[in-house]
């Protein structure tokens, strides 16, 4: 990446999010472009203190019913699986195993999301998606490294302020100070235009008011 070129993409998804199926079927070439980064979006949750839409019983519904619509004002086909939240460590680790390639992502974020199956009952068909044995898969996510790899990419998430999924992160050198890179995130579907925007120019943030309220000073806290 030379400086002032185009910056390195990097998105940060889990495949427990339906934002995050919506963004990869909405925006292919973008994400296919970027370096993807299966995360654990509970590990996330936990380190800033949230909680996800799913653990709010009335956002829940609206979260479910909000993102089926999206899906098909979007024309992108969505059937949600038969139990959610799940867990995806499985499939997150099983995309590292498979070097977190597009084409892994895709054919399992398609067998959750786009047929509506479930991870925990279909594991095997999953597997043989991929062209893999049920045994195979088991071995490829028990492994150590892709364990690790998971982690490690949690806490890359989290050093670069990351909070939820998905997020783009757009990556520049600067060059003023080689070897040293800065970024900026853009967090859910609806921050989509606003990072084409800031592909197309690169000082969006630049300006007055952009600067100030980076910088806004908080008026009142919650009292916890």
């Amino acid at each position: 990446m030379s400086a002032g070129g185009a910056p390195r993409l990097v998105w940060y998804f889990d495949f427990i999010s339906p934002y995050s199926w919506l963004q990869f079927a909405a925006h292919p070439q973008l994400v296919a472009a970027a370096e993807l980064r299966p995360v654990l979006f509970a590990g996330l949750l936990a380190h800033w203190g949230s909680k996800g839409p799913a653990e709010l019983p009335a956002k829940r519904t609206q979260t479910y019913r909000q993102t089926y619509w999206m899906a098909r004002q979007r024309g992108i086909a969505m059937r949600y699986p038969p139990a959610h939240p799940f867990n995806p460590i499985p499939a997150l680790r099983l995309a590292i195993a498979l070097g977190s390639s597009y084409a892994a992502v895709k054919a399992i974020f398609e067998f959750i999301w786009k047929e509506g199956r479930s991870l925990a009952d279909e594991w095997p068909a999953l597997a043989e998606r991929l062209g893999l044995t049920r045994e195979a898969a088991d071995a490829m996510i028990a492994g150590q490294r892709v364990k690790d790899a998971l982690a490690a990419n949690g806490r890359e998430a989290l050093a670069r302020g990351v909070y939820g999924v998905p997020t783009f992160d757009a990556l520049r050198e600067r060059p003023e100070a080689s070897g040293v890179t800065t970024g900026e995130l853009f967090w859910g579907l609806d921050a989509t235009a606003m990072l084409l925007d800031y592909l197309e120019r690169p000082d969006l943030f630049e300006d007055a008011e952009m600067q100030r309220i980076a910088n806004l000073p908080v008026g009142a806290a919650r009292k916890t």
